[in-house]
């Protein structure tokens, strides 16, 4: 743990001036051993999406210096949805964001479910924890909008900083900082702090190098989504379509997932498919054709055509139900999809991913704060205890669905069951969505939260 000269610095911490690449400068590089280029701060945060912004501003706001680096250049895309459910929205308000939709954001009612040819409307419970609404805009602006406001907390942004790997002090194991490569020439620098938050993604190059392997006995997830012109680009409901198959398996079995229809309210729709890696689906499975395939049978008012299309298709990984530990070990805390945390119930990732950088910055606070390393040792660990306190219950549960998802015919019997009893079905959405009220007496709120706690762990 970092000694008395490795405290938290008092100054400002202020955005240094912009660099020709886009990024910025150090406010005060030195050189390092190897003649890099070299930067201290009291946290670096690598990787500036949902979760390494929200622990950056929060951790900025407290007077930190916070280093947060982004490989890439704003604006830049990332595979999505783009809908919020009220949980994101909840983070977002914390941070000062404004979420009207005169600041460019669409707002929504709720879930509306397809299935069997049927169609039910769920709309967003109204709860003392969280707003009833939901948002939509997409991931290019949206993560973008984050990181500024990181920015303007103090935190100092640095983009184009590709981080290659992490400086350890082999003496004790521990993470110390990171070195990267800066700008369009690549400059060599490094980047040093007591603590350091991985915030890089599924692929979380950094956790990796420091031995943070991704547990195999928890699901994986893959999405696919694309863009198309409609005249319901403004619908007030997320549309999630649960009859998913695919149309060269001649037994027409259902996969384990749903595709989606999100109206961007700029004339477009996000359009894309999640499925949970069970073990149970088809490796061969071309999800790229499957969504095209699935887009064509879409009802003629939605407005869809293949030359309606304005974006390629994209996909990535969902790593989920914290499947890569320890999320702290060693001066590195592991938060958003480099710590799995994507809901295996239903694909959600950003309101996990901000509670995360949160829980985060929390423990980074007080541990920065202690005047012993084994002080600041006991704060940090309460990072994983407070992911375990909040999501165990839940992404249990999560992890029990996925599991039934490989089982089609229950699968089919369940979704008939839910959609004819409406009581049943807003229980079970409810306790899908994780929207439930702390400490209420209402017979719903507490049946929720004892499933939540008798729903096994899977710890290890």
């Amino acid at each position: 743990m970092p000694g008395p000269a490795q405290q938290p610095s008092t100054r400002s911490a202020q955005p240094a001036p912009a660099d020709p690449a886009g990024g910025v400068e150090p406010s005060a590089a030195t050189e390092d051993a190897s003649g890099n280029d070299a930067e201290t701060a009291d946290v670096v945060v690598v990787g500036a999406g949902p979760a390494g912004s929200t622990a950056a501003y929060h951790l900025a706001r407290t007077g930190l210096d916070v280093l947060l680096l982004e490989k890439s250049a704003f604006p830049r895309e990332k595979v999505c949805g783009d809908g919020l459910t009220p949980r994101a929205v909840r983070q977002l308000i914390d941070l000062g964001i404004d979420v009207s939709e005169s600041a460019g954001w669409l707002h929504n009612r709720g879930l509306r479910l397809v299935a069997g040819g049927r169609r039910v409307e769920l709309d967003w419970p109204e709860l003392s924890a969280f707003p009833g609404f939901g948002l939509v805009r997409r991931r290019a602006d949206f993560d973008e909008l984050l990181a500024r406001r990181a920015a303007s907390a103090g935190a100092r942004l640095v983009e184009r900083a590709n981080v290659a790997g992490p400086v350890v002090d082999e003496r004790t194991g521990r993470i110390t900082g990171v070195t990267a490569r800066l700008g369009e020439d690549r400059r060599p620098v490094t980047y040093r702090a007591p603590l350091v938050v991985a915030a890089d993604g599924n692929s979380t190059r950094l956790s990796l190098a420091m031995r943070r392997y991704r547990r195999t006995d928890r699901a994986m997830g893959v999405a696919y989504r694309t863009y198309f012109t409609t005249p319901r680009h403004e619908d007030r409901y997320l549309e999630a379509w649960l009859d998913l198959r695919d149309p060269t398996d001649p037994a027409r079995r259902l996969l384990p997932g749903y595709a989606w229809v999100f109206g961007m309210g700029d004339g477009t729709a996000n359009v894309g498919l999640g499925v949970v890696d069970t073990g149970a689906v088809p490796r061969e499975v071309d999800w790229r054709q499957l969504l095209r395939r699935w887009c064509d049978d879409l009802p003629a008012d939605y407005g869809y055509h293949p030359e309606a299309v304005t974006e390629p298709i994209r996909g990535s990984a969902l790593p989920m139900g914290l499947n890569r530990q320890p999320h702290y070990a060693d001066g590195l805390l592991l938060v958003g999809d480099a710590g799995g945390t994507v809901s295996p119930a239903t694909g959600e990732g950003i309101a996990y991913a901000m509670e995360s950088g949160r829980y985060a910055a929390e423990a980074i606070v007080q541990a920065l704060a202690r005047r012993t390393d084994r002080g600041r040792d006991l704060a940090l660990r309460a990072y994983p205890q407070a992911l375990r306190a909040a999501y165990d219950g839940y992404f249990a549960l999560g992890r029990l669905t996925a599991a039934a998802l490989s089982h089609p015919r229950l699968v089919g019997a369940a979704g008939a069951a839910g959609l004819g009893s409406p009581a049943l079905l807003r229980a079970t959405f409810r306790l899908m969505v994780n929207l439930t009220e702390p400490n209420s007496r209402d017979a719903l709120d507490r049946l929720l939260h004892v499933i939540g706690r008798l729903a096994p762990s899977g710890r290890g």
